[in-house]
């Protein structure tokens, strides 16, 4: 559902696999199959100089329509880590990014050193980018660049709340990417996604998967153990949503401003410490001064937005808001959201924008994250006047989100309908799922976690970690957490029961 760069922050669910920028995913063309459902990889050493030696890379061919299996194919692009000890090897786990739009190929880089110590070559690590993403086949939607920024994909209202210009550039992206994405962006679905996942299980010889999925990952996840339930091992979920078959990425959005409220004290907390003064990062004297410091300095933005380093890309009120939803994914980026509220007070500096704000989107993304949510589920039709109404009365509830987690996005004005319903998630299937999550994350929050809990039933357990930040194991430093999810993978044993983990 951690970093903070953009391409898979519309909906705030893989924040933990974006930030070491956007990949640079070369546009494929689907062609033709020349047989069924074969899935053949031939592996090349693609290791990058920070990341793990050994790993490998290869392309997967899928069906574009799996209703089709003999039609045209498209590539996915996978990437294997092999176990440093074969005598300790149990199996394949599967790393599951977040987003949409998370790249699996470099989360696999970013955190395979770090699974390769935890893990003792208990695994062959893997993972893919899913269709769209990175090195799998991509699609467009030939957007200009003003809609690709992030805080156009976000469906931040104006500074007087008013979302005229949200429901026109909702319409016409929309209207784009019917124009242009065609078959490929059609199948840009979770379902299709899980349906991948259970191709690569089958091209790597495993009758079983493990898996380790992060925010928009658990739901990847936890839809592969309905389907498929059979064929998952030891299954992590780390920074659930609510799976609500009825709402997916709608609520979801509109979930963060409770996120963000939850999580907001810990930053004020950090803020207001003595400590800041050492590196003149002080905000307030007090953490109940830092909500309204915030909130008043993204009104003055809103009024007058501030020259940034980055020509012709002014900063925002909104930018700062967002700016502000990006840092709150970890204690880490806490320091360079001080630094921006402290240039911004300063009335000759000149503010420098965080990176995932200072440019589009390449079209290939802003197409991926859009079309997966709404290809997912059909959204509600509404008259503007009742969503101006809801956006007004979220303004009022959450200022630090501005209204934003329930403005219209371009799924309101969809064209293409889903071939797939919704996957329910129930208790039916074994019991091998263990959640982790934090008690305050500002993306999924620790009450729509427990909804995923409460679906899943005696199948899963929970660990709560009592840290605020989204995604939990080998991310926050909660040793516990950590050592709770590791045991399980390598051994098997979950708790008894719901734990939490002291911070």
């Amino acid at each position: 559902m951690t970093t903070h760069r953009s391409k898979a922050l519309l909906i705030a669910l893989c924040t933990a696999t974006a930030a070491a920028g956007l990949t640079a995913g070369v546009q494929a063309r689907a062609e033709a199959a020349p047989g069924a459902e074969s899935h053949r990889l031939t592996w090349r050493p693609c290791a990058k100089p920070d990341g793990p030696a050994g790993q490998e890379c290869a392309d997967l061919p899928v069906p574009l329509d799996y209703a089709d299996p003999r039609g045209p194919r498209i590539s996915v692009a996978v990437s294997r880590i092999r176990s440093e000890r074969p005598e300790a090897r149990r199996g394949t786990l599967v790393v599951l990014p977040g987003g949409p739009g998370g790249s699996g190929v470099q989360r696999l880089a970013q955190k395979g050193a770090a699974l390769q110590k935890q893990l003792g070559g208990a695994y062959d690590l893997v993972s893919f980018d899913p269709r769209g993403v990175g090195g799998s086949t991509t699609a467009d939607c030939k957007l200009a660049p003003e809609d690709r920024y992030l805080t156009s994909l976000r469906a931040w209202p104006a500074p007087d709340g008013d979302i005229t210009a949200n429901l026109d550039r909702s319409r016409r992206t929309a209207e784009a990417c019917d124009r242009n994405g065609g078959a490929v962006l059609a199948g840009f679905t979770t379902a299709n996604q899980v349906r991948d996942l259970d191709a690569l299980r089958e091209a790597l010889g495993e009758r079983k998967l493990s898996a380790w999925g992060v925010s928009y990952g658990t739901y990847v996840g936890a839809a592969y153990a309905q389907k498929y339930p059979a064929r998952t091992d030891r299954w992590v979920l780390d920074s659930s949503a609510d799976p609500d078959p009825t709402r997916v990425a709608r609520g979801w959005l509109a979930d963060m401003a409770r996120g963000v409220d939850d999580r907001f004290p810990d930053f004020a907390a950090w803020a207001a410490h003595p400590d800041r003064d050492r590196d003149g990062l002080r905000l307030a004297a007090t953490p109940d001064e830092v909500r309204p410091t915030v909130i008043a300095l993204a009104a003055s933005l809103d009024r007058a937005p501030r020259t940034s380093t980055t020509p012709g890309a002014p900063l925002t009120g909104n930018g700062l808001r967002q700016a502000l939803q990006n840092a709150l994914t970890s204690d880490a980026a806490f320091p360079a959201f001080a630094r921006l509220v402290k240039a911004v007070q300063n009335p000759t500096g000149t503010p420098a924008l965080p990176p995932e704000l200072a440019q589009p989107l390449r079209d290939q993304d802003a197409a991926q994250l859009i079309a997966v949510i709404c290809n997912d589920v059909t959204w509600p039709a509404a008259s503007p006047q009742d969503r101006q109404r809801g956006v007004d009365e979220d303004r009022a509830r959450s200022p630090l989100t501005g209204g934003m987690p329930v403005n219209v996005l371009p799924c309101a004005f969809w064209k293409n309908t889903p071939d797939d319903k919704p996957v329910r998630i129930t208790d039916r299937g074994p019991s091998n799922i263990l959640m982790i999550q934090s008690r305050r994350d500002p993306a999924t929050p620790h009450s729509s976690g427990l909804k995923m809990r409460r679906a899943l039933g005696q199948r899963a357990v929970l660990v709560t970690v009592e840290h605020g930040g989204h995604g939990v194991y080998l991310g926050n430093g909660n040793a516990c957490g950590d050592r709770t999810v590791t045991e399980f993978l390598t051994t098997g044993k979950r708790p008894a029961h719901d734990v939490d983990c002291a911070d």
